[in-house]
C-alpha cells in the first residue's frame, strides 16, 4: 500500500475516533432534567411542550414523571429520601408551604420569571416573605354544564341551592342524570366537601383559618354543619347510579356523551371533556349552597406551581429555571392557553381564544364573585387525608357526620403540634 494510502487511512481512523469522543462528549454534556407532575389531564399537552422546549434547548433532555394521585405522598417519600425530582409540580399555598419549610425548595423569589407574574397569584406561593415555585394557572370548581340540554328542557342556569334543586328534578325526570360522578377516587369528594365548606363559610372562611391554625375551633364552626352533609346527601342523590365505581375518566365520558348532563369539577376538565367530544357546548357557574344568589361565588384562586429541588446538581438546577423561564414566553403561553385549556398567570396572557368556560371563569373573576381555595390554605394532611378520605367515607357509609368533623378536627389539631 502507498505511503499516501497509509496516512490518509491513519487520518480518517483519528478522525472517526475523535469523531466519536466528541459524540461521547456531546452527549455526557446534555443535561438530563425531570419534571414531576400531577394533571393527568394534560398528558399529551406536557409532552408535547417538553418537545418544544427541548427543540430550543438542545443540550437540555426533560423526563416527565406522571402521578395523579396520591402525589403528595410519592413526593414526601422522594423528597426525603433524597431522590427529588429537579422540577415539581405542586398544589398552591400549604403544599408550597410545607415543601418550603422542610428546606425542599428552591427560593426563586429574584427570579426574572417572576416579575411576569400577576401580583395577586404570587401569595400562593409565598412563605415567610419568600417565592418558593412559579404560579402556573388560575382555576375554578364549580358545575361544567352541557348548555344544548339545559336549552333542550327550558332550563336556566341555577343561582340558588333551591333551583339547583329543581332542574335536576326535570332533569331526572326526563331520565337524563344531573350530575356525572366521581366517587370511586377520593380526591373529587375532598374538593367537593371543600368547596360546600367555603361557599356556606363565605366571608367568615379566613378568620376562620386563623382560629384553626391556632388550635382553636373546629371544621363545624363557620357554618351550620347539617347544611353541609344535607348538600353532600343531595349530591350523591343525583349523580350516576355507577358513581361508585367511576373514575375520572369514566366521569368525562358520562358528561362528554350527554349521558349526565353536569359534573361537578375543576375546569381543567373540560378540556378532557371537549377532546372526547368536541361538539359539547359548555358553560362554567357556581355550585350554589343557599338561597341566597349572592352567596353563590365561583372557587377559584391558583391552582398549580412549579417547584425547583434545592437538592439538583448545579447544571440541573440551572436547566431546570431555564424550563420556568420558557414557560413564561408567547410559545410557551400560548401552548397552556390553547392545548392545556388552562388560563396562565402571566401578566397581559391571552386568553380571548379560549372557549366559553374560560371566559366564565375570567368573568367571575373580574366581577369579584369568587371564593378563595381554602383547602389549598389547610394543613396537607388535612386536606390530602381528612378531608379526602372523610368525605368519601361518608358517602360510602362509613362514617357519620360529626366523625368526619372530628376527623378533620382532630387531624389539623395534629398537625399543628407537629
Amino acid at each position: 500500500m502507498k505511503k499516501w494510502m497509509v496516512r490518509s487511512l491513519l487520518l480518517t481512523l483519528i478522525l472517526v475516533i475523535l469523531g466519536g469522543t466528541f459524540l461521547t462528549a456531546s452527549m455526557a454534556d446534555k443535561v438530563e432534567i425531570e419534571l414531576f407532575y400531577y394533571k393527568q389531564e394534560i398528558v399529551k399537552q406536557m409532552g408535547d411542550m417538553a418537545t418544544a422546549f427541548c427543540k430550543k434547548n438542545p443540550d437540555i433532555s426533560l423526563k416527565l414523571t406522571l402521578i395523579p394521585n396520591d402525589s403528595m405522598t410519592v413526593l414526601r417519600t422522594r423528597m426525603a429520601g433524597g431522590d427529588a425530582p429537579d422540577i415539581i409540580q405542586l398544589q398552591a399555598y400549604s403544599a408550597v408551604f410545607e415543601f418550603a419549610q422542610a428546606g425542599w425548595l428552591v427560593d426563586l423569589t429574584n427570579e426574572p420569571v417572576l416579575s411576569k407574574v400577576i401580583e395577586g397569584a404570587k401569595t400562593s406561593v409565598t412563605y415567610k416573605g419568600r417565592a418558593y415555585a412559579l404560579p402556573m394557572d388560575l382555576a375554578g370548581i364549580g358545575i361544567i354544564y352541557n348548555k344544548d340540554l339545559f336549552k333542550k328542557y327550558n332550563l336556566k342556569p341555577p343561582t340558588t341551592f333551591t333551583e339547583l334543586q329543581n332542574v335536576c328534578a326535570v332533569l331526572k325526570k326526563n331520565k337524563v342524570t344531573p350530575f356525572a360522578g366521581l366517587f370511586k377516587v377520593n380526591w373529587s369528594l375532598g374538593h367537593f366537601i371543600s368547596m360546600v365548606h367555603s361557599t356556606l363559610a363565605g366571608p367568615k372562611v379566613m378568620p376562620w383559618l386563623e382560629a384553626m391554625n391556632a388550635g382553636k375551633g373546629s371544621f363545624a364552626d363557620p357554618i351550620n354543619s347539617k347544611e353541609l352533609f344535607k348538600i353532600i346527601d343531595f349530591y350523591k342523590a343525583n349523580v350516576s347510579a355507577n358513581a361508585a365505581e367511576m373514575d375520572w375518566d369514566e366521569q368525562q365520558a358520562a358528561f362528554a356523551s350527554g349521558e349526565a348532563a353536569m359534573m361537578v369539577q375543576g375546569l381543567w376538565s373540560y378540556g378532557a371533556a371537549i377532546a372526547t367530544n368536541p361538539k359539547l357546548n359548555c358553560g362554567f357557574i357556581p355550585f350554589p349552597c343557599t338561597d341566597k344568589a349572592e352567596d353563590t361565588k365561583l372557587l377559584a384562586d391558583v391552582d398549580s406551581t412549579f417547584a425547583l429541588s434545592a437538592i439538583s446538581s448545579p447544571a440541573k438546577m440551572k436547566a431546570a429555571k431555564q424550563f420556568l423561564e420558557w414557560l413564561s414566553t408567547p410559545e410557551a403561553i400560548k401552548m397552556w392557553v390553547e392545548e392545556c385549556k388552562l388560563v396562565p398567570t402571566f401578566k397581559n396572557s391571552d386568553v380571548s381564544s379560549m372557549d366559553v368556560p374560560f371566559q366564565d371563569l375570567v368573568k367571575y373573576m373580574n366581577e369579584g364573585k369568587t371564593n378563595p381555595w381554602a383547602f389549598s390554605m389547610y394543613p396537607v394532611a388535612v386536606f390530602e387525608d381528612a378531608c379526602k378520605n372523610g368525605a368519601q367515607e361518608y358517602v360510602f357509609g362509613l362514617k357519620k357526620a360529626n366523625d368526619v368533623i372530628q376527623y378533620i378536627d382532630e387531624t389539623w389539631r395534629r398537625e399543628m403540634q407537629k
